[in-house]
């Protein structure tokens, strides 16, 4: 039997003798007791035998119909399928037989269907018996859209559709300030913010392809874009520097101050706005990292109560305004998990997201926490390509697989694969892919993909390259974070040298050998050197995703000859180099303003390249 590919692959698949051949004319049956809420699946199924091999199905959902006119049923039997999702797929000589528990498995069974029928050269399937059905009933992806990309409609529609493919059936676009709330105007105003109108838009395009699009408002921490403007700057927990746990420090403002009467006044008005634009029952409001929790305006009540009382009393004033909404609060864990104590005194009706995004983040301490506490959680990996320019694969894929094993372990009922854009979202969308598509494999069922051929997959079914090369691709440049031999958390070395403060760069700079650096650059040239092989893919933004890696190549070059300037001893071939380093920057500015546009709005570019200027304001000096 060829070797077929699948993502993710199924949980049980047996071949069988022989094939069905598909011919022109025949029907596709919808047997549901609403005929209607399949239409969407079989007329992608329909159009997938259009476009691949000429053939014309019609649908319909009589019955008692000439058993040979027939070539593919579609029904909902939950008797038959008990699991939520899942399926069983039956190809055999004489036909196709999908049986669902519900609509969103027959939808998941076409999906594996189609991955099938893509790798046919003739209209000849082969005979085979799939069971099917996910490890974790919320699979979902959150894309940070508030640092600094908001990505255009087209782009969010095309994401829907890669991840639908994928079973993937939650959606949460993280925010900060970049929805257009009526009585904000000021926040979001450069900002280039989704409107009312287009979540309205992106919310049925969602449940369609049955991904739940779930709101999600930071509304306690990561509030600095709302706090700098005078009209809010009263609610700030502080305006003052300030340190934070890992010893740095931070200047105000950051968080909201919970001790203020106005701050949940403040929250009130977006919930107001923002929720009646969402079906999804659910609503993530964030409050993570609250550093600054305790150094102004509550740090009395912190003396007094304890800094995680504090913290807890205003997520409870959250959670009332959630709940009198008819929502279910979702939050960020990462600041109650510390207080053992006050995690039993969370509502039973939260979902705690336990968050961490290294290959060892402690998912199966905390994940035992919540169970032991009854409390429902979701485990929350990312894909690594934030503060990474090329991404971590090694990283992300052992962060996104200890979270499934962590997930399944203590009962998590959801797994929420986050892709962030810290300091100035540098990375391009495709760099990500990886990391959606393995996650997405994970949480369907950990142990039919946890060996799976990533390279193979992820070029097939995320950049429709049969050829395997763009998955070869992306995979090495996401390894080249450990060229250096620099281990940075959260991010790589090559990113920081291009960000990092002058004298901070210089120290790191001379504790990388000239070797290293070298070794890194030829790294760097045989990881992109496949791209020029590349099959031409079938998506229509193929030629896009040529340029976004040869921009990442570039840029990761420019942070090694960044390194190897800051080690040239002679001043006078120093100054020569920054000089040329001054030039080669100021057109990769010039690209990288042309790739962010052929995805995103303009709202948030100019603070991402006032990063790379800033950058070159030190080869000028």
């Amino acid at each position: 039997m060829q070797d077929f590919l699948f993502l993710p692959a199924p949980r049980h698949l047996t071949w069988l003798e022989g094939t069905f051949t598909l011919t022109k004319g025949q029907l596709l049956q919808l047997n549901a007791a609403e005929p209607q809420s399949l239409c969407f699946a079989a007329t992608r199924l329909r159009d997938r035998l259009r476009e691949r091999f000429d053939i014309e199905w019609q649908l319909s959902a009589g019955h008692n119909l000439p058993h040979e006119a027939i070539a593919c049923t579609l029904a909902v039997l939950p008797g038959a399928i008990p699991q939520p999702e899942g399926y069983r797929l039956r190809i055999s000589p004489t036909g196709i037989s999908i049986q669902a528990h519900d609509a969103a498995g027959i939808f998941y069974a076409i999906c594996t269907l189609k991955q099938l029928l893509d790798q046919l050269d003739q209209a000849a399937l082969p005979c085979v018996e799939i069971r099917d059905w996910p490890d974790f009933p919320a699979r979902g992806v959150m894309l940070d859209i508030s640092r600094d990309k908001v990505p255009t409609m087209a782009t969010l529609f095309a994401l829907v559709d890669r991840l639908a493919r994928w079973k993937v059936n939650q959606l949460q676009l993280y925010t900060e300030h970049t929805f257009s709330y009526t009585n904000h105007p000021r926040v979001w105003a450069e900002a280039s913010p989704m409107t009312g109108e287009e979540v309205l838009a992106l919310g049925a395009y969602c449940r369609e392809r049955f991904i739940e699009l779930v709101p999600n408002q930071n509304s306690f921490g990561h509030m600095e874009r709302w706090l700098k403007h005078a009209p809010y700057a009263p609610l700030a927990e502080t305006h003052e520097e300030f340190e934070t746990p890992w010893g740095m420090k931070m200047q105000g403002p950051f968080s909201l101050a919970p001790e203020h009467p106005e701050s949940i006044a403040l929250l009130r008005t977006l919930y107001d706005e923002l929720l009646p634009h969402f079906s999804s029952e659910q609503f993530n409001v964030g409050c993570d990292e609250t550093i600054d929790l305790g150094f102004g305006a509550s740090a009395e009540a912190c003396r007094e109560r304890g800094t995680g009382q504090v913290y807890l009393d205003f997520l409870l004033k959250v959670y009332q305004e959630v709940r009198a909404r008819g929502r279910r609060m979702q939050f960020w864990g990462d600041i109650i998990i510390h207080y053992p104590e006050l995690v039993q005194k969370l509502p039973r009706d939260i979902i705690a997201l336990e968050w961490g995004y290294e290959a060892d983040a402690p998912f199966d301490a905390h994940g035992a926490q919540f169970a032991d506490a009854g409390l429902p959680f979701y485990v929350c990996p990312g894909t690594s390509s934030w503060c990474s320019i090329a991404g971590r694969t090694d990283n992300a894929l052992g962060n996104l697989l200890s979270a499934a094993e962590a997930g399944l372990r203590h009962g998590a009922c959801g797994y929420l694969n986050t892709d962030w854009g810290d300091r100035g979202h540098w990375q391009m969308l495709p760099v990500s892919y990886l990391g959606f598509a393995m996650g997405a494999a994970f949480s369907w069922c950990l142990e039919a993909n946890r060996d799976a051929d990533v390279r193979a997959v992820v070029s097939r079914f995320a950049f429709e390259d049969s050829s395997g090369t763009m998955g070869q691709v992306a995979y090495e440049m996401g390894n080249l974070y450990q060229a250096l031999g620099i281990p940075i958390g959260n991010g790589s070395a090559l990113f920081w040298a291009l960000q990092w403060p002058e004298d901070r760069f210089i120290i790191r700079s001379h504790s990388v050998s000239p070797e290293a650096v070298h070794a890194t650059l030829d790294a760097i040239e045989a990881a992109i050197a496949p791209l020029e092989n590349a099959t031409t893919p079938r998506g229509g933004d193929a030629d896009l995703i040529r340029c976004e890696f040869r921009f990442t190549a570039r840029l990761l070059r420019h942070a090694c000859f960044r390194i190897l300037m800051a080690q040239e001893s002679d001043a006078t071939r120093q100054a020569a180099t920054k000089a040329a380093l001054a030039v080669e920057l100021e057109a990769l500015i010039d690209e990288y303003r042309a790739l962010w546009l052929a995805r995103n709005r303009p709202g948030g570019l100019q603070d991402s390249v006032a990063r790379f200027e800033e950058l070159l304001a030190t080869y000028r000096h």
